[in-house]
């Protein structure tokens, strides 16, 4: 079936975070009943039990070739590499995570940090050479991974040291190039500008340093001044430990094993309360017809 702009639009829309949390948050989302009569999914007299069954309808439709958008890709990866390689025990992953000026679209932390840039079919790959200069001041190894036509592209516009994946289809992932972890790249100082403080403060004390006895208007400067001191590849270590233990997702096993594969990704990224986990596993167990009434 070939769709319109705006039904892929819609389909996009619907694995959003305004969607997901209004399900959270309230127990049913107008957002999720507005969108689906905008995908076409009606018109093709979907009749699926509940709003677990929709989703998993439409990001059928959204995950074929020429359709895909950065949500497919970041499915593939979570359940190819964070939930299929590792688990949820193991490793941790981040959504958006700042480094430098860019965020990364996904990293995933488990012997090392390892950071995947999407380029999607409906990207461009026009900021790729910056991204990856600023993720390698962080990440020790990094991956684009790309429809098939960008694949020529990106290895031209990639050091040899940096991955190429390329998606062959929804589900499967072929790798094109190896990356390579290397220090060579990774800068204390952007390690520290992408973290908290607390985490930077553990970083600091794990490597036998004290964190600065200053007030907190002076805090950022003399924990930068610190870690401009210290060895990158140690400094690399260290986040990997502690980020997986204040980012980690291993709270979160029940209610994603409670979810439609569809729907996986997004609660592993987008953050909800703990407290609303039982709200959202109603509102996808909402029988569809009942769904298409929210307001």
């Amino acid at each position: 079936m070939v769709h319109t702009p705006s039904q892929l639009a819609a389909l996009s829309r619907l694995f959003s975070a305004t969607v997901f949390r209004e399900m959270a948050t309230k127990g049913r989302s107008a957002t999720f009943a507005r969108l689906i009569g905008e995908t076409g999914l009606l018109d093709g007299r979907f009749t699926g039990p509940t709003v677990a069954e929709a989703f998993d309808a439409a990001f059928s439709r959204l995950r074929r070739a020429g359709a895909r958008d950065e949500y497919v890709y970041r499915s593939a990866l979570t359940h190819n590499v964070l939930l299929g390689k590792h688990s949820l025990n193991t490793a941790a992953m981040l959504a958006e995570f700042r480094a430098g000026a860019c965020k990364a679209d996904l990293v995933i932390l488990n012997g090392t940090a390892t950071v995947y840039e999407i380029k999607s079919e409906r990207d461009s790959l026009v900021r790729l050479e910056n991204q990856i200069r600023q993720y390698r001041r962080v990440f020790a190894k990094a991956y684009v991974i790309a429809g098939e036509d960008h694949v020529s592209d990106v290895l031209k516009a990639t050091p040899a040291e940096v991955g190429v994946l390329s998606l062959v289809r929804w589900d499967r992932i072929n790798t094109v190039r190896e990356a390579v972890e290397t220090f060579d790249a990774v800068c204390p100082v952007a390690i520290f500008e992408a973290l908290r403080t607390a985490e930077a403060c553990k970083i600091l004390t794990a490597l036998g340093g004290e964190p600065p006895d200053v007030p907190n208007t002076e805090l950022h400067r003399a924990l930068r001044t610190k870690f401009e001191q210290l060895d990158a590849a140690a400094v690399h270590r260290e986040m990997v430990s502690v980020l997986k233990q204040t980012r980690n997702l291993a709270p979160l096993h029940a209610l994603v094993d409670r979810l439609p594969a569809s729907l996986q990704p997004a609660a592993l990224s987008i953050q909800v309360r703990r407290a609303d986990h039982e709200r959202l596993v109603k509102a996808v167990s909402t029988p569809f017809e009942e769904a298409l009434t929210w307001g």
